[in-house]
């Protein structure tokens, strides 16, 4: 099922927050879909769950074979692990970090994304779509290496990846979110331990305050929307996250064995000299 986060006579901004099965063994995770003028671009389109409904979707809007663009923030398989099927169905080009398009090929059989990648550079840039554009920002090492986070224009939609992220099924994802310090629970220990460190958070709020935002949008959880937004931003450019907070603790030899039957760890069967 699709959520409307926006729509007019020539523009449409979707959200899927449950097209992964409920059993617990994935992340749930949102796929987004963006229209302009009947150009159309996936953001982040997922994971083999979420295809078949993403693909059907489209066809309410244009023939999906006339996809233009996936757009990956980054590329970890919630997010393009499905690009084989996207790239054998439709005609759309892969934009992604400049970084991570030799990686991304690995996604798919051999041919498949030749001459179909665009690279994006690590300052972004703005990408054409029908007659508007997104802008492509950087968010690099938030949490990935090579990472962008896309704001509409027309919507004031600001889709940020992994940055916003809450643990939550996909029901409670649907719901928006306008009272941040109720739900910032479910945000803390995510942005801990994915987020690289402070001194990142820092420089994305800087820059992320000088655009007029009506949601934030993660591909994890729910969007959030009204006072919840400036608060998400004062609380992110406080948090200590990542490299804050390990020390020498953090990288010491093991001592457990990993007991592969019952997913815990259990005593060594011999000591590392």
């Amino acid at each position: 099922m699709s959520i409307e986060l926006f729509h007019n006579d020539n523009h449409a901004c979707l959200m899927f927050t449950d097209l992964i099965e409920e059993d617990g063994q994935a992340v749930q995770s949102n796929q987004f879909l963006i229209v302009d003028h009947g150009a159309g671009a996936i953001i982040d389109p997922g994971g083999n769950l979420a295809f078949n409904d993403l693909f059907l979707t489209l066809s309410h809007f244009f023939p999906p074979q006339d996809l233009n663009y996936l757009i990956a923030s980054h590329a970890d398989p919630d997010i393009i692990a499905s690009l084989d099927r996207w790239m054998t169905s439709t005609r759309a080009k892969l934009v992604i970090s400049c970084i991570w398009e030799r990686f991304a090929p690995h996604f798919t059989k051999a041919g498949k994304t030749q001459g179909r990648v665009i690279g994006v550079p690590d300052t972004g840039g703005l990408l054409p779509l029908g007659q508007s554009e997104l802008w492509l920002l950087p968010a690099h090492f938030m949490h990935s290496e090579g990472n962008f986070h896309f704001w509409d224009p027309v919507s004031r939609i600001l889709f940020t990846g992994d940055l916003g992220v809450s643990m939550m099924n996909g029901s409670d994802a649907a719901k928006p979110v306008t009272d941040f310090a109720s739900h910032v629970d479910k945000m803390e220990g995510f942005h801990r331990r994915y987020m690289v460190s402070n001194k990142i958070l820092r420089r994305w709020v800087n820059m992320a305050r000088q655009l007029p935002i009506a949601m934030i949008v993660p591909q994890h959880g729910a969007r959030l929307e009204g006072k919840a937004i400036g608060r998400f931003f004062d609380w992110i450019e406080n948090l200590m996250c990542g490299v804050d907070l390990f020390d020498d603790r953090a990288y010491q030899l093991p001592t457990a064995g990993i007991d592969p039957h019952l997913n815990r760890t259990r005593p060594a069967l011999r000591a590392v000299r």
